[in-house]
């Protein structure tokens, strides 16, 4: 592998994002859900992955799930031609026309975006699908089940094609309430006798084990990129699921430590023997989590006693640009060695443990001066 150093940029940090994990992941959705149709979810600019990197590795998706209506707009201005839902409906009445034209599926979830609807109904031009949002149990978004069906029979009067949608607070907790089979129990009573029309119900987590209630369309997201609904790493394995975004640096300096010295602010790492500790770089304003705790693995190309690739536990606190690995079993590690923050060999999940969060938000918070390669 080239040194990343060789690249025109100053800093040798680099986000890779493997467009053949996405499609392979998409894949993967469609032969655990065969009888459902797919919105791949890509907000947050999909979880961090880029709208371009999606387009790409998830094309052949029936439609894509969004938040934004200028994300709507980049997909149409590059060739999507698909169907596009907005996960969260218009945020104001004005967002109507604009929808219609970049012809966008709607969730309606409260009663301002009911009325503005009816208000519309008179300058449709073409069909604007509607997701019913049902608050089945999360409490989030949503009608409850009283206020449904009545938000139902006024959208369906005002000519509108209608769709029923829920979203699961649980799908991967085993004991966790509401209880996928309660809220599936919620919807499916409180839709019974509306006129049939398609259903949306099963995100990830749902996808992967609860494949009883998924509905006509399901909303994969974070399966999509590789990492777990539950945060554990197994999961991906089990499910052969392939992470899409590597996130890797090189070694820009190496310190010899002696036994008892300290490493970085705080001195929260003391050395506990004469040892080396390499200096990488990346840190938290690239989007490393600078909660991240010592022992948090990082990966080092050819580091190992016999030049093998070898995984180094973090050493110290998580500076703003910089932060320390343990060297003692990387004999090998010099600088300019390539090191993976997450990726293919070491679980973005894993990081996300060892820093009191999730996956989810280490990808979507790199940052945006790290640069990013689509493959």
């Amino acid at each position: 592998m080239v040194g990343l150093a060789n690249r025109l940029i100053n800093r040798p940090i680099l986000a890779t994002i493997h467009t053949e994990a996405l499609n392979h992941n998409l894949n993967r959705v469609r032969e655990l859900a065969p009888e459902s149709k797919t919105w791949s979810v890509i907000k947050a600019k999909a979880y961090g992955h880029t709208l371009q990197a999606a387009l790409q590795g998830l094309g052949s998706s029936d439609g894509f799930a969004l938040l934004d209506l200028e994300d709507a707009q980049w997909l149409r201005d590059n060739g999507w031609k698909g169907r596009i839902l907005l996960l969260e409906g218009l945020f104001h009445q004005d967002e109507l026309a604009i929808a219609q034209s970049l012809s966008c599926d709607l969730a309606v979830h409260c009663e301002s975006q009911v009325q503005w609807l009816e208000s519309f109904k008179g300058s449709l031009t073409k069909p604007l699908n509607i997701f019913l949002k049902m608050n089945s149990g999360m409490n989030r978004l949503g009608f409850t089940p009283a206020e449904y069906r009545t938000a139902f029979h006024r959208l369906h009067a005002a000519g509108y094609p209608m769709h029923h949608m829920t979203h699961f607070a649980n799908a991967d907790q085993i004991d966790g309430l509401p209880s996928v089979g309660g809220q599936v129990d919620c919807f499916n009573e409180t839709i019974e006798g509306l006129q049939p029309v398609p259903s949306s119900l099963g995100n990830s987590a749902a996808i992967l084990w609860h494949r009883n209630a998924l509905g006509d369309w399901v909303r994969p997201g974070i399966m999509l990129y590789g990492i777990s609904p539950t945060g554990v790493y197994a999961d991906i394995v089990r499910s052969d699921l392939q992470a899409v975004m590597q996130l890797r640096s090189e070694i820009i300096d190496i310190q010899n430590l002696k036994k008892g010295d300290h490493v970085g602010y705080g001195g929260r790492f003391q050395a506990p023997e004469d040892m080396r500790v390499g200096v990488v770089a990346c840190g938290y304003a690239d989007g490393y989590p600078r909660q991240a705790q010592d022992g948090t693995p990082l990966w080092v190309e050819g580091g190992g006693p016999d030049g093998e690739s070898i995984v180094c536990p973090l050493a110290g606190q998580v500076s703003m640009d910089m932060l320390t690995i343990d060297l003692r079993e990387a004999p090998n590690a010099k600088i300019g060695s390539i090191v993976e923050l997450w990726g293919s060999e070491v679980p973005v999940d894993d990081v996300a443990q060892m820093s009191g969060t999730i996956g989810y938000e280490l990808v979507c918070a790199l940052a945006p001066r790290v640069p990013v390669k689509i493959l």
